[in-house]
């Protein structure tokens, strides 16, 4: 299906064309007739589908699920085989994840690729997410759940993660990391002296390697994970990973613009630093303070150019969305926590 017919696509034709393929999918699968109850469409982003059901099978056993596909292939950041494969692969390291049961490129079932996952209950919106942490109180446990979580994911060998994982050659994760964000800074459509700023003072700031390249997430942070009344429930959208520096996992939900206001909150609005660390240590991790900091200043450049790469698909037509074309007007908000990233201490 191409994006524009995707876009005129409307919700009722959408969701009755994916619970038919839901439907012969699983009744292919399971070796029974099946039927799709409840089908609910969860994303809040413009990137990918995501959509809760129930599927009841003939003998009126009903399993309650949750869909990740596609539209089109133009947006595939990973397979979404070796997605759900790294995901069954975390799962087995003790990282709380949705389990996974079933996985398909064939584009025929629901209009791109699939894979088929438990429905873990629990919020996934930033500020709903905010609001009952604050009711429950357990934002230091969220907190030392998610160091501990990305202590066992990064204890997991790099060698067991999907072959098709970027990962560095003869660089550094950090020196990679720093090429990628130059070319970015090239194709930007207006000049930036702040992310230049930031380029020069990452440049003369790298950090050391690590003691061990790590599968790294790369996107975990208030809005992908899924929180319930006893606390993390869930790590969500795998869809980023790859091979490199675990601080990076631990600085990315540290940027204040996954905080939602809460900026007292260092850790995605929840809790300080210090439950993360303590978590992470306690996990089997060791934290790099210097290297955590420049992941930060990194992340954060990274986010505002990739607001303004979003912004620039939705221009040149590769894939026009009202969402990724209102991106744009966000790129100062990351250009000003940069520069308090960047002010020399006591200022």
């Amino acid at each position: 299906m191409t994006d524009a017919a995707q876009m005129q696509e409307t919700a009722a034709v959408r969701q009755s064309r994916v619970a038919d393929g839901l439907s012969r999918f699983l009744a292919e699968k399971w070796g029974t007739g099946v039927s799709i109850e409840g089908m609910v469409e969860t994303s809040a982003g413009a990137r990918r589908g995501n959509v809760l059901f129930d599927a009841v099978r003939d003998d009126g056993r009903r399993q309650p699920l949750c869909v990740t596909y596609l539209p089109t292939l133009n947006i595939e950041l990973m397979k979404i085989s070796d997605e759900a494969a790294l995901i069954q692969l975390a799962e087995e390291g003790g990282v709380p994840v949705p389990h996974v049961h079933f996985a398909s490129e064939e584009p025929s079932w629901v209009g791109g690729p699939f894979f088929i996952s438990d429905r873990v209950a629990g919020e996934t919106v930033p500020r709903r997410v905010l609001r009952q942490v604050a009711a429950d109180g357990t934002g230091h446990r969220i907190v030392e759940s998610l160091g501990r979580a990305f202590a066992a994911l990064h204890q997991i060998p790099a060698s067991k993660a999907p072959e098709s994982l970027s990962r560095p050659s003869e660089e550094t994760p950090a020196e990679l990391a720093l090429t990628r964000l130059a070319e970015q800074i090239d194709n930007l459509l207006q000049p930036s002296p702040v992310f230049n700023l930031g380029l020069r003072w990452l440049t003369r700031n790298l950090p050391a390697p690590p003691r061990r390249l790590s599968i790294v997430h790369g996107d975990v942070r208030n809005g992908n994970i899924i929180v319930d009344h006893d606390g993390l429930a869930a790590v969500l959208d795998w869809e980023v990973a790859k091979i490199g520096d675990p601080m990076e996992d631990l600085a990315w939900p540290c940027l204040r613009c996954w905080r939602f206001g809460e900026d007292r909150r260092e850790v995605g609005g929840f809790g300080a630093r210090e439950g993360l660390i303590r978590g992470y240590n306690e996990g089997g991790g060791h934290f790099d303070a210097h290297s955590f900091h420049w992941w930060k200043v990194l992340g954060t450049m990274r986010w505002g150019l990739g607001l303004a790469g979003q912004a620039r698909g939705h221009l040149d037509g590769t894939f026009s969305n009202i969402v990724m074309a209102a991106s744009g007007r966000r790129v100062a908000e990351q250009e000003y926590d940069l520069l308090c990233l960047l002010r020399p201490r006591g200022h």
